[in-house]
């Protein structure tokens, strides 16, 4: 998994509220265990028409968000349906961190796992960062998760919490795979003591 230290990118308004993971990732797209490739599903119903073609008035149609790391979404974002494929997807598309005022618990958790920081704000908090980021081409904030702090184009600050095992987890890129190999000497010298003393086992 890649760290997360500071993050610096375009911040796509996505004003939304309630918007589950079938809406991120239509169920069309969970045929694959690979976590590649899904970029083209995210929010599938929302960017294309019915023959493919792109709906130019979706956000991330739009030629200053294409690029977008960053998404400032509505109320309960990720709710509905326990699918890994949403983080994924978005991870897949570039989007590093989602900025909302709650999140699902399933997803909440779910994006932490895959290297993507899921930020909490006040509903003031969030009409400010959603001004920032209607800004097109100059909707850049930086994402600091040492400090625990949004940095918005006018210089403005917003602090967040977050958990602090976490915030380890992410600085580090450790997902669970990793913390496990964290412990790989006292699993070898366990499984080596345990072959001695149960040669049966």
């Amino acid at each position: 998994m890649d760290k997360f230290t500071t993050l610096t990118g375009v911040a796509a308004p996505l004003p939304i509220v309630n918007i589950d993971t079938d809406m991120i990732i239509p169920k069309q797209f969970l045929k694959t265990i690979e976590r590649t490739g899904l970029a083209r599903g995210l929010f599938f119903e929302l960017r294309f028409n019915e023959d493919g073609s792109e709906k130019p008035d979706f956000v991330l149609n739009q030629p200053a968000y294409r690029k977008a790391q960053i998404i400032v979404a509505g109320d309960n974002f990720g709710c509905g349906s326990s699918r890994e494929h949403a983080p994924w997807a978005l991870l897949d598309f570039g989007i590093r961190c989602v900025i909302s005022t709650s999140f699902a618990d399933i997803f909440y958790n779910n994006c932490f796992k895959n290297g993507i920081l899921p930020i909490r704000v006040t509903p003031e908090q969030l009409e400010k960062l959603m001004d920032d980021a209607e800004r097109g081409a100059n909707a850049t904030l930086t994402v600091d998760l040492e400090a625990q702090e949004i940095r918005g184009p006018d210089g403005g600050t917003i602090a967040f919490d977050v958990d602090p095992f976490r915030k380890h987890c992410l600085l580090e890129g450790l997902d669970d795979i990793g913390l496990t190999l964290q412990k790989a000497e006292s699993i070898a010298a366990y499984e080596a003591k345990t072959a001695t003393a149960r040669p049966w086992a």
